[in-house]
């Protein structure tokens, strides 16, 4: 079963139009001034009162209808610092930025959602459309939540939304619980004593014991995390010497953890810093953990995941619907909202076939066939959220 969506021929030219405008002229976290003026103008138009300025470039439009509940939709601005390598028509003019994650179709969408939702009404109580900044690892939706957004624009629950070319097209994915990863980064700092290359013994070599600790750190999961839990420690980044013959006086190590359980972060912390301390006395260097905590866990909410789920099957039909997905260990900072709300985070498919770009590739191209879906995906969870008595 699949519903064609009740979304007008013109909001679908808007979003489209929307949508490449956005992704041709895209901004970075807290960047985001021209995107959130598109945004601003375009709700104006629709008649819907207008609050700018939270997290910098944050936008909320507050549609209401009479008394009732109230709901939080959001989506999120920002591109990523990346080259593209697509040669459409709409390609980024900014070298050095695209939108390789999706979130100019995220706005698209919202966007086309809100401007049904407001000539139509079809619904009682009241919508925040929340427009959110820096979601790529700088938090803007932490940002957003402690400078009052729920305090400002209350919300009994709060929804997301975010493509996958991984899933076909017309389809739909969600669990109820944990749906993506604790975001965690560290940097380690390693500290000898500089030496001639040629007489490494008249020092303490920094770099054999970074070397050392990025063996070492993979037995944080492959030896002390429960083969049943899940847990990712990646060394990603190795910076120290200046030349050939000079062993440096100190080296760093930067890069990422990811669990799904508060716990199992707590034990890698722990473990981890077991492991530097260690390392470090056994070569007689100092070895300094910077751990930093960053994203948690999006975990969804059992009656706003069935919420989702109902409106979602509206429009393409219960087996469409996926909801025994595994949890992805990519982040999302939609959890920071979870955490002062219940709702939940839906993923809609974005495939048209096996050799599309993935997210944060710089061939990606957000597929504006799924428009008019996820536009109407809002709109029917607005419907089945705030009824009409």
């Amino acid at each position: 079963m699949y519903r064609e969506p009740e979304i007008s021929e013109d909001i679908r030219q808007s979003m489209v139009a929307w949508r490449r405008d956005i992704h041709a002229n895209p901004e970075t976290a807290f960047e985001e001034s021209r995107t959130a003026n598109v945004v601003a103008n375009a709700l104006a138009l629709m008649g819907i009162p207008v609050h700018r300025g939270l997290a910098g470039t944050g936008v909320v439009g507050t549609l209401a209808n009479g008394d009732g509940p109230s709901i939080a939709l959001r989506a999120d601005l920002d591109a990523l610092n990346m080259q593209e390598l697509g040669a459409q028509a709409h390609a980024s003019r900014c070298a050095g930025k695209m939108h390789a994650c999706g979130h100019d179709g995220h706005t698209a969408m919202l966007l086309g959602a809100a401007a049904h939702l407001a000539q139509h009404k079809p619904f009682q109580g009241t919508v925040h459309f929340v427009f959110q900044p820096a979601e790529e690892n700088e938090g803007g939706g932490r940002v957003m939540v402690e400078q009052g957004l729920f305090e400002q624009f209350p919300a009994d629950a709060v929804y997301g939304m975010h493509n996958m070319p991984g899933l076909p097209r017309g389809q739909f994915a969600i669990r109820t619980g944990v749906m993506t990863a604790f975001l965690d980064t560290f940097e380690i700092t390693v500290t000898g004593k500089g030496s001639h290359g040629a007489m490494p013994e008249t020092g303490i070599d920094s770099v054999v014991v970074a070397a050392q600790l990025v063996n070492a750190l993979q037995t944080v999961v492959s030896r002390r995390t429960k083969a049943t839990d899940s847990a990712v420690v990646s060394v990603t980044q190795i910076h120290g010497g200046d030349t050939w013959n000079v062993i440096p006086e100190q080296v760093v190590l930067r890069g990422t953890v990811r669990t799904l359980d508060a716990g199992v972060q707590e034990k890698t912390v722990a473990a981890m810093r077991q492991i530097c301390e260690g390392v470090g006395r056994t070569h007689g260097a100092t070895v300094a953990l910077d751990y930093r905590y960053g994203y948690p866990g999006v975990i969804n909410t059992a009656a706003e995941t069935d919420a989702a789920v109902a409106a979602a099957a509206t429009l393409v039909g219960a087996d469409k619907v996926h909801t025994d997905i595994q949890p992805t260990m990519g982040s999302e900072d939609f959890a920071f909202m979870l955490q002062k709300r219940p709702g939940a985070y839906i993923v809609i498919g974005a495939g048209e076939g096996p050799n599309d770009p993935p997210v944060h590739n710089p061939y990606y191209d957000f597929n504006d066939n799924i428009l008019p879906l996820g536009a109407a995906y809002w709109v029917e969870l607005v419907k089945k959220q705030l009824p009409v008595a």
